[in-house]
């Protein structure tokens, strides 16, 4: 799929697709404005040949453009994801289309056990573990502070942060030196979301567990970074907002646009592969030009 000049998600959305998206985190073969994955003219290098990467949320949206990516760049994918069976199959064949393995898991990214299955697993297949993608997220718009209740509360918490803590922890026993943990956080780390308050806590809370674990790792050759996109047209945008509030997805932004998975998917190559061996404890901000700072 080409992406020489994205267009903002707007216009081509179907009136009544936010309610076909009503579950978290999204169908993307439901999507009728399909997100694009990656360029037709992007071309792999084996920056990560013979690597093995897990991606959770790896069935779309940002996670299934990393998992495509990181195919393209020879390495072999497990993703997990919570019970989108449609999307995640269509994953495998892409990454099977580039020439490596892909193996699916489906399960909660909150639960312990799911990261421990999943990495269990994985390396049981593929013989090692080289990069986690922590991606899987759920935000749920709530404009009222005072009515978001303790079960979004925890519910987003758990997938958000916990999970993230449950994946890394699962999967460190099995890596060696030059691997890497990757996150994805969010432009609402850093500027807020009037209605997404839950949803950027924990985006900031994504960056502090970064920076913390890139210290306590550095010394063992493991680099911790975070991706923070701004806002990309994924299943999840449907499954949060209203109509009108997807068609102005971008306005915002000094581009103009929405961006699409394939414009976030190259900080992950870059920062799983060798051409990130200095970084660590950062971010990167694929995010259409807002300035951000902290």
């Amino acid at each position: 799929m080409s992406a020489a000049s994205p267009e903002k998600a707007g216009g081509t959305i179907k009136a009544d697709e936010a309610e076909r998206q009503a579950h978290q985190p999204g169908v993307e073969a439901d999507m009728a404005s399909k997100p694009i994955f990656i360029r037709d003219s992007y071309k792999g290098s084996d920056k990560l040949k013979g690597k093995v990467a897990i991606v959770t949320g790896g069935d779309s949206g940002i996670g299934r453009a990393v998992a495509v990516h990181f195919a393209r760049e020879g390495a072999d994918i497990a993703i997990l994801y919570l019970d989108e069976h449609k999307d995640a199959d269509e994953v495998v064949e892409l990454v099977k289309k580039e020439g490596r393995r892909c193996l699916k898991f489906a399960g909660d990214v909150s639960k312990p056990e799911t990261a421990k299955e999943v990495v269990e697993k994985t390396v049981a297949e593929f013989g090692r573990l080289d990069v986690l993608v922590n991606n899987a997220a759920q935000q749920h718009m709530q404009t009222d502070f005072t009515k978001i209740d303790p079960a979004q509360l925890v519910s987003t918490f758990s997938t958000n942060v916990f999970g993230y803590f449950y994946m890394a922890q699962a999967a460190l026993p099995h890596m060696k030196e030059g691997a890497s943990i990757i996150n994805t956080s969010s432009v609402t780390a850093y500027k807020g979301s009037p209605g997404l308050v839950d949803y950027s806590s924990t985006k900031g809370a994504q960056i502090s567990f970064t920076r913390a674990l890139s210290n306590q790792l550095v010394s063992k050759g493991i680099r911790v970074n975070a991706v923070a996109p701004g806002p990309i047209w994924t299943p999840l945008q449907p499954a949060t907002f209203p109509g009108e509030k997807l068609e102005k997805l971008g306005d915002s932004v000094p581009m103009g646009r929405v961006g699409q998975p394939c414009e976030c998917a190259t900080c992950y190559v870059f920062l799983a592969s060798e051409d990130g061996s200095y970084v660590s404890g950062q971010t990167l901000h694929p995010n259409g030009g807002v300035v951000v700072s902290g």
